[in-house]
């Protein structure tokens, strides 16, 4: 599920960069990219309460240590794209 709710904010962002570079507006695409990009973060979270609910130590220490560095990257990143189209937007 993360997978596809990631790679749905993926296109959606640069759906939103390119509506924003043509001057159309781009409200909507910025709304879906933030949207998508929260319900990736929740479901990432979600697969990580079934190891926990499995009782899955060893899946954990494993997997978590890199998987927080993934994830802060990827909302970093995404963050920081859809917010540029409000933050070098000129006023009209």
């Amino acid at each position: 599920m993360w997978a596809i709710s990631g790679g749905i904010a993926i296109v959606v962002t640069v759906i939103n960069l390119s509506l924003y570079a043509a001057g159309k507006d781009y409200k909507l695409a910025m709304a879906m990219a933030l949207s998508f990009t929260a319900l990736t973060i929740c479901a990432d979270y979600s697969y990580l309460n079934r190891w926990i609910k499995a009782e899955d130590w060893a899946a954990l220490t494993d997997v978590v240590p890199e998987y927080g560095k993934g994830i802060l990257v990827f909302d970093n990143c995404f963050y920081l794209t859809k917010s540029s189209t409000y933050i070098f937007r000129t006023n009209t």
